[in-house]
């Protein structure tokens, strides 16, 4: 949510912020803006919507500079338009803030009160004028931005500038996400390591609480108490390349087709295909005394989770409790002695979800967490990670991300099932024998994608649709309704399959494609069932299902798509897929903004 970038440079910066902006769109924006330092004072421009409004005022008026700080703007206080877009300044200083700044309204009557004029309806405007007043008062750039952050209540990622200082830049975080990129001669600041992928490979992520003081020359970070500490310099691996479209029309096409390949890479750090065993990092538990396991995410990831409650408590009996994150700490839940928390986040930022794990780790529990990015803030604060191997995702709606936490999520199941002793060795080879072939079922999914582009045809117009499905697909029918409403737009919801006949068969007549995520298992007969009540009423059946499925279902629905016959274990891995491709070419098919969809950020670091 919302995007940082900040360069001390050797050469004009205005066209590397930019670029930097741009590795950030992923990340949900509605307005943006860089400053720079020229001649010792701050110039800014500022743009409302898309970043080619940017692009466009900047080259009807350049901005020069070597050092500058960029951001792309989610509306929090204050509507998108030009006045409220960032960077803030004064003739002082200028910022940049990702988060919310709970005690705002309390700043601003007190900067007002001492003489200041406010020009937005935003929550940062009025670190600006904190800052601005404590250097009015004589305090350097340092002792002034460090003062104010001991006002701040909330969240906030901070890259801040100063005119007179054209090799100085300060940065902070609580909460939110930051970066620091290491140069010669040169230093970065950036939301994630995305945004820094060309222009450095060393990397420093700030703690909770830090403050950095950074020139050309060095770095100094200084921890929530003042004092002066060191944090881990690491090297990523992300390039510019790692994160173009490589000829797709658009990111999230390109990361559905690259599902085989990172599914793949995610099973062979986990999986033994020799000796059919799955080796995990070390817990900081035993999973044969777990007395239970409580899963918390937000969006897609907690879909994951429920499917992973199906796999952890059939195959591994271990009971298992999933909770949304946002809702989770606020019940203020007992926990178990000797359970554990497992939390769930691609970006391993998430705000609701990181909050959740300190409350977890407040009741003792251990904490394990599934993210996508191990140097995050959840990863750290946790005692195992499991790591998925995605690679970045820059797609708003997650679909490899997701495919890849359920890939680990069912090795973790299986090993807990073989440690607790309920499979043996024989059941384990099968289940893991069964997930090394996703990733070549996976492609031949992609097979259909032109037949799932026609059936889109004929659903893009539905004002509603509804996705069906039981056991472990009844989460694929959630995420399938949730992929439609992220970025086409159209109001649609999932159902388990037996659940039709309590209400929401009421919805149904010709103009709702229903659409039933149904591998053959042990509840198809149930599932068909149920899709036969629906088409009695008329309703428009999408049935996804294998060979067997299809033919028990007699051939009477509006559309198959017959995929892979597979292990029922693995079919949700497979079944997210087709549902992703629907959502895609509908979206399409609507002329919609597929990567960057309204209202949405990728990164939700304000609760």
């Amino acid at each position: 949510m919302c995007g940082i970038i900040g360069i001390i440079g050797k050469t004009e910066v205005a066209p590397l912020l930019l670029d930097g902006l741009k590795r950030l769109e992923y990340r949900g924006y509605d307005s943006a803006g860089i400053a720079t330092i020229v001649n010792g004072s701050i110039d800014r421009r500022r743009a409302e919507g898309k970043l080619g409004n940017l692009d466009a005022l900047l080259d009807a008026e350049p901005i020069t500079g070597t050092t500058g700080i960029g951001h792309t703007r989610w509306a929090t206080h204050g509507v998108p338009n030009e006045v409220n877009a960032h960077p803030h300044a004064t003739d002082r200083v200028a910022v940049v803030h990702n988060g919310i700044i709970e005690n705002f309204q309390e700043l601003r009557d007190e900067v007002v009160a001492a003489g200041h004029n406010l020009a937005s309806d935003t929550d940062t405007e009025v670190i600006v004028h904190l800052i601005d007043q404590y250097l009015k008062d004589g305090r350097s750039p340092q002792e002034a931005t460090q003062a104010a952050l001991k006002r701040l209540d909330g969240a906030f990622a901070l890259a801040i500038v100063f005119a007179g200082e054209t090799k100085l830049m300060m940065a902070a975080r609580k909460g939110s996400p930051l970066a620091i990129g290491v140069g010669e001669d040169e230093m970065f600041i950036g939301s994630d390591a995305i945004a820094l992928a060309p222009l450095t490979k060393v990397i420093i992520y700030l703690d909770d609480g830090d403050c950095a003081v950074l020139t050309d020359k060095n770095y100094t970070i200084f921890d929530a108490a003042g004092n002066e500490v060191r944090r881990d310099i690491r090297l990523t691996e992300l390039t510019g390349a790692a994160i173009g479209k490589g000829g797709y029309r658009h990111f999230m096409l390109k990361e559905i087709y690259e599902q085989p390949q990172v599914i793949g890479d995610t099973l062979h750090s986990y999986v033994n295909p020799a000796s059919r065993a799955v080796t995990l990092p070390e817990l900081g538990f035993d999973p044969a005394e777990a007395t239970k396991l409580t899963l918390i995410a937000c969006g897609t990831s907690y879909y994951a989770c429920l499917v992973a409650k199906y796999w952890l408590e059939t195959i591994a009996r271990v009971p298992v409790e999933v909770d949304i994150a946002s809702e989770f700490r606020y019940r203020e839940a007992p926990m178990p002695k000797g359970g554990a928390a497992l939390v769930i986040s691609q970006s391993g930022e998430t705000i609701d979800t990181l909050a959740a794990l300190r409350y977890a780790r407040a009741q003792d529990q251990k904490i394990l967490s599934v993210v996508n990015v191990p140097e995050s803030a959840i990863a750290r604060e946790s005692d195992a990670v499991l790591q998925t191997y995605a690679g970045p995702e820059i797609g708003v709606a997650s679909t490899k991300a997701f495919t890849t936490q359920l890939t680990v999520l069912a090795c973790l199941a299986i090993a807990m099932a073989h440690a607790r002793g309920a499979i043996d060795d024989a059941e384990r080879g099968r289940l893991v024998g069964a997930l090394t072939e996703v990733p070549a079922r996976a492609a031949e999914i992609l097979n259909h994608d032109e037949h799932l582009a026609r059936i889109a045809q004929d659903m893009a117009e539905a004002r509603d649709v509804l996705y069906l499905g039981r056991g472990t697909n009844y989460p694929i029918a959630l995420e399938g309704a949730l992929k439609l409403k992220e970025i086409s737009y159209i109001h649609a919801e999932g159902y388990a399959a037996g659940e039709m006949k309590h209400g929401p068969i009421a919805l149904i007549d010709e103009a709702v494609p229903v659409v039933v995520v149904a591998p053959t298992d042990g509840l198809i007969d149930k599932t068909v069932s149920n899709v036969q009540e629906v088409m009695a009423r008329g309703g428009r059946v999408i049935f996804l299902s294998d060979a067997n499925g299809v033919a028990r279902l007699g051939g009477e629905a509006t559309a198959t798509v017959t995929l892979p016959a597979v292990d029922p274990i693995v079919a949700p891995l497979l079944y997210a897929i087709p549902v992703q491709l629907l959502a895609y070419h509908i979206a399409v098919i609507k002329g919609t903004d597929v990567d960057q969809p309204r209202n949405l950020a990728k990164s939700v670091t304000v609760e």
